[in-house]
């Protein structure tokens, strides 16, 4: 449930409703909002008797939640969630794009890659320190050693870094040195590694597993949040069906619904949506159309020779493209790329 609290409600106040959900055995998450404070109560399973906390002082309403994820809803928080991370702007009128390799391979490939992309316009490098592979035998990444080939991209080029953590065993060193941390498609209902990220000092990218509905998604971010991490970027990486050759499927359809029931940002990965390159510049185009708040695209200078997921990644050439083209959309949406 939501507790609403009055505009003129002080601290006092607050405190005083936060310690009565406490002797109920619950959690209170005060957020403050653009006029008044609003406490998320989590951690019932059935609905709980509150008539007593209307009657306290500085309450002004009292909200049963209807979805069963609370801190994610709109319901919870009527405003889009903003944030800045390293001077980069998530969410609002702004259109984030963070671009760079499937794997950190080595050192040059990836201070090449990193070059040209800071150069088209792209604030945010992503690179695989860690792989997860569907084969035991396929490129696994270079582990701490990729961690500071990207910590030299930051230094080199100003660029902030975003990569994916496996387990939780090495969450807190992906921590380290990222500046947002990724939790990958295969791992969306990995509770105990949600916890964990639920408890850095650093925003999550969250992405949509590959046979998941929007409401298992959206639970997945809840646990993050429940644990007070609050910078939560949710990321459609397409979903797998029998509808073409290769049974990727970027679910444009998503952003939209996501966008009407939660205040997350939402980024795109057309990359992994689509599995093919040529489809990665036409459905990132589209996914400024629909509403998405950014896009994660894979580039390589060198597709055909790439470690991993060659087939979907762009060259420079074609990423300085559809920079172009993605900022002159943007500003006919009065958004800013």
């Amino acid at each position: 449930m939501l507790i609403v609290m009055e505009a003129r409600a002080g601290d006092e106040a607050v405190r005083r409703v936060c310690d009565e959900i406490t002797q109920m055995g619950l959690t209170a998450h005060a957020i403050p909002g653009s006029q008044r404070m609003v406490i998320a109560v989590t951690g019932n399973k059935y609905r709980v008797d509150c008539d007593h906390v209307r009657t306290m002082p500085g309450v002004s309403d009292v909200v049963h939640v209807t979805h069963p994820y609370k801190l994610v809803s709109r319901e919870e928080q009527a405003e889009d969630s903003v944030f800045d991370v390293g001077g980069v702007t998530i969410g609002g009128q702004s259109f984030a794009v963070m671009a760079g390799p499937c794997s950190v391979e080595n050192r040059d490939q990836t201070m090449r890659i990193a070059k040209s992309v800071s150069e088209a316009g792209a604030r945010i490098f992503r690179g695989g320190a860690f792989k997860p592979r569907t084969s035991p035998y396929s490129f696994q990444g270079l582990g701490e050693e990729g961690l500071k080939i990207l910590a030299e991209v930051r230094e080199a080029f100003g660029l902030l870094i975003v990569t994916e953590a496996m387990d939780t065993e090495t969450i807190g060193l992906v921590a380290e040195y990222a500046d947002i941390v990724q939790i990958g498609a295969r791992n969306m209902q990995n509770y105990s590694l949600l916890r964990k990220a639920g408890r850095l000092n650093k925003p999550i990218l969250l992405k949509r597993g590959m046979w998941a509905t929007i409401d298992e998604f959206l639970m997945s971010a809840e646990y993050v949040l429940a644990e007070g991490n609050r910078r939560v970027i949710l990321c459609e990486r397409g979903i797998r069906t029998s509808a073409n050759d290769n049974g990727h499927v970027l679910d444009l359809g998503s952003v939209p619904h996501i966008k009407r029931v939660s205040h997350l940002p939402i980024i795109c990965d057309p990359s992994h949506g689509t599995g093919q390159k040529y489809k990665v510049p036409p459905l990132a185009r589209a996914a400024l159309a629909v509403g998405a708040d950014g896009l994660l695209i894979e580039v390589h200078h060198a597709p055909m020779e790439a470690l991993s997921d060659g087939p979907q990644a762009i060259t420079p050439t074609d990423f300085d493209t559809l920079m172009n083209d993605m900022r002159n959309m943007a500003a006919l949406l009065h958004r800013t790329c």
